[in-house]
């Protein structure tokens, strides 16, 4: 009989009945190396540039895989990471979708790490599968439909719709979205070996319906089914199309409506927004994203359906995994659930959030982060210096300085990256580059945003 590691060995078990023993410590480590790291990195993200970062991670790692290990290296490998970060939780990292998680879900993500459930099959993750059932189906309720499964985020659900409206119309489809809609979904269509997708015009950030009127009349004779994505929440500018007008549009042209909402379905939560997504309900297919106005670690993706039959497409029978006598003796069959074999409990993060904050908690914290952008419009507004793009649909602001070129904005952002001043994306819309801050950190005050402003400033050319 084996000796079991001594208590500080790395090699001991995360769970089992020593695991929380095994952990206690290690956990200590961890936030002590991270509190570190922020405090070296000293803003929201390193300084210095790629280059300069990469020599650093270099010097931390030394020998990937020494020939005796290293009993520092979980507290020198995650201070590294640390000083290395983007922290979305600080102010100044505004860039991206890219939300601070909050921290209960992410001690609940340590659980599943611990536990190690995989929802192929039900002996694997008795009840995460069983968390998984109610809460996916309580998720498509909010969006007006039946069910719904879990994905890795925007990218993989977009895919699933198509490919599920593919094998549900049993050929060809054609897919029609907008010059607007994310480039996960060109992108699926050929993955999925579809025709090349009709692009319909959105002159000012939004789907153009009468343009889509036109396609989708055009279309008409096509063989096939078309299926046509809107996009409730835009990358670039938080933006909504015309939902229910679209929705009309493709009832009466007997179109298959897609409309993904990673970014904006987390609008749902809120009584003052969640009016903005109406016609969501009308589709076939809704994704959700709830690592991005959700405050959930990454991945925390979902993909919801108007009919559970049309997932009946992703059942797949192995007998080690869903042998047809355990199915009839009633063990759960989860194959159909996901296109993953291997596939992490992500559920449970999802489900202590919404039980531990709920509605109204999460309704508030979608309030203050809007409430947040428009108050950054405001100061953009009434600055000399500055250009705003427009009042913001959910909690992203595109702005520019007065007069400066294309060439001028880029340098900006790139010089406050190299820098480690500030993290603002970039976003190309009527032909003019514009800075993009996206503000997902409910904790941002009002002297953030003026810090924010003022580097801007200047690290303006004059």
């Amino acid at each position: 009989m084996s000796t079991p590691p001594p208590p500080d060995h790395p090699a001991r078990l995360a769970s089992g009945p020593d695991g929380p023993q095994a952990l206690r410590p290690l956990l200590d480590t961890v936030l002590d190396a991270l509190d570190g790291g922020r405090r070296a990195r000293g803003g929201p993200l390193p300084a210095g540039g790629p280059d300069a970062v990469a020599a650093r991670v270099r010097d931390a790692v030394g020998d990937v895989l020494p020939e005796h290990g290293d009993p520092d290296a979980l507290r020198g490998l995650v201070h590294a990471l640390a000083e290395g970060a983007a922290d979305p939780a600080d102010p100044l990292c505004a860039a991206h979708l890219h939300c601070p998680p909050l921290a209960v879900a992410t001690a609940a993500d340590l659980a599943v790490s611990a536990l190690n459930p995989s929802l192929d099959s039900w002996d694997q993750a008795p009840a995460a599968s069983a968390l998984e059932a109610l809460v996916t189906r309580t998720l498509a309720h909010e969006t007006g439909l039946a069910d719904s499964v879990v994905t890795t985020g925007g990218t993989e659900s977009n895919q699933l719709a198509l490919l599920l409206a593919r094998e549900s119309h049993g050929g060809g489809i054609r897919l029609v979205c907008g010059a607007n809609a994310h480039h996960s979904l060109p992108r699926a269509a050929w993955l999925l070996g579809l025709p090349e997708p009709v692009i319909v015009p959105a002159p000012s950030g939004i789907l153009d319906a009468a343009a889509l009127y036109s396609a989708l009349t055009d279309l008409g004779g096509s063989r096939g089914c078309v299926v046509v994505a809107a996009t409730a929440g835009t990358t670039d500018a938080g933006l909504i199309d015309p939902l229910p007008e679209i929705a009309g549009l493709c009832a009466a042209h007997g179109a298959r409506l897609h409309i993904d909402a990673a970014h904006g379905g987390g609008l749902l939560f809120s009584e003052r927004h969640r009016d903005k997504l109406t016609g969501l309900e009308a589709a076939h297919t809704v994704t959700l994203d709830l690592h991005k106005l959700g405050w959930q670690p990454v991945a925390a993706g979902l993909l919801a359906v108007r009919h559970p039959r049309d997932l009946a497409v992703l059942h797949q029978r192995t007998d080690y995994l869903n042998a047809g006598d355990d199915t009839e003796a009633g063990l759960p069959d989860l194959l159909g659930r996901s296109l993953r074999t291997t596939r992490r409990p992500d559920v449970l993060k999802i489900a202590v959030t919404l039980k531990a904050l709920g509605r109204r908690g999460l309704g508030a914290l979608v309030d203050q982060v809007c409430a947040r952008a428009r108050e950054f419009a405001d100061l953009i507004h009434d600055h000399p210096g500055f250009e705003l793009h427009d009042r913001p649909t959910i909690s992203t602001v595109l702005f520019r300085p007065a007069g400066a070129t294309d060439d001028a904005v880029a340098t900006v952002r790139r010089a406050l990256l190299t820098e480690g001043r500030a993290v603002l994306g970039r976003a190309r819309l009527d032909d003019r580059l514009w800075l993009k801050a996206t503000l997902l950190n409910p904790d941002t005050r009002t002297e953030d945003l003026a810090t924010l402003l003022k580097l801007v400033e200047g690290s303006t050319p004059r």
